[in-house]
C-alpha cells in the first residue's frame, strides 16, 4: 500500500524546465518552484552554471549548459518535461537591437518549439504589459510577436503574463528604470502599474498550479490580484 501511495504521489509531482533562471524574475520563480512540494525536479538551461540562491529544495535543481544559438542540438535537454516556464529577457540598451530581438524572440520561440517537439504540453511565458505585435515600439512589438509565435505551436495549456514595471534590485545599472522604480516604491503601494518580481513569480506559479486548457492571458492586474488573494488565505 505504501508503494502504491508513493507511486501515486510521484505521478502527481511535476518536472519543469525554466528558461531565464538567472534573471530577476527567473531567480524568484526558481525559489518558489524549488520549495514547492508539487515539483520534484527543476531543469534550468543557461550558458553556464551559476551559484544558486535557493534557500529550500536546491537538490531538486539541475543546471544544464546549452548553446542558445543552437538549441535544436540540445533536444535531449527538453525531454520528459511536464511544464515549461520562460523568463528570458534583456533590453535594447544592454544588448543592442539585434541582441534584444535574439533573446526576447529567437531564444524564447526556439525554446518553446523544442519543448513542444519533445512532448511538453504546458508553457508559461513572462511577457510585458502593452505587448502587441503591431506596436510601433520595438520592445512591445517583439514581446507581442513572441507571444503570437508560441501561440501558433498549439500547446494544450499556454499562459501569457503581462506585468507592468518590474521592481527589483538589478546587478547592472539602468538609470531610467531606477528612477521609475524609485517613484513606484514611493507612490505605487497598491501595485497599480508596478510589481515586485517576487509577486510576479508567485502569480506565475499559482496560475501554473491550476492552469486551464487553452490560452490564458494574465494582465498586470490579474497577476497582482492572484498573488494577493493567495497571501490572505
Amino acid at each position: 500500500t505504501k508503494l502504491i501511495l508513493l507511486d501515486s504521489l510521484l505521478q502527481e509531482m511535476s518536472t519543469v524546465l525554466l528558461l531565464g533562471a538567472t534573471g530577476e524574475t527567473g531567480k524568484e520563480l526558481l525559489k518558489i518552484l524549488a520549495a514547492s512540494p508539487s515539483i520534484n525536479k527543476i531543469v534550468t538551461l543557461g550558458r553556464r552554471t551559476t551559484e544558486l540562491d535557493v534557500p529550500e529544495g536546491k537538490e531538486k535543481v539541475e543546471q544544464r549548459v546549452v548553446d542558445f544559438e543552437n538549441l535544436d542540438s540540445h533536444s535531449a535537454d527538453f525531454r520528459n518535461i511536464d511544464k515549461g516556464f520562460c523568463c528570458l529577457g534583456t533590453t535594447r540598451a544592454k544588448s543592442g537591437k539585434e541582441g534584444f530581438v535574439k533573446v526576447d524572440f529567437d531564444y524564447v520561440v526556439q525554446g518553446a518549439k523544442q519543448l513542444k517537439a519533445e512532448g511538453c504540453e504546458e508553457f508559461h511565458l513572462v511577457s510585458s504589459q502593452g505587448s502587441k505585435a503591431s506596436s510601433w515600439f520595438l520592445y512591445l512589438s517583439t514581446k507581442g510577436k513572441a507571444e503570437d509565435a508560441v501561440r501558433e505551436l498549439n500547446f494544450n495549456r499556454y499562459s501569457i503574463y503581462r506585468p507592468g514595471l518590474l521592481i527589483c534590485e538589478r546587478s547592472e545599472r539602468r538609470l531610467g528604470e531606477q528612477v521609475m522604480q524609485w517613484l513606484a516604491r514611493k507612490r505605487d503601494w497598491s501595485h497599480g502599474w508596478s510589481i515586485p518580481t517576487s509577486i510576479l513569480a508567485r502569480g506565475v506559479f499559482l496560475n501554473s498550479e491550476k492552469c486551464k486548457d487553452g490560452v490564458t492571458v494574465m494582465e498586470h492586474a490579474d497577476i497582482v490580484r492572484l498573488a494577493a488573494d493567495s497571501s490572505t488565505e
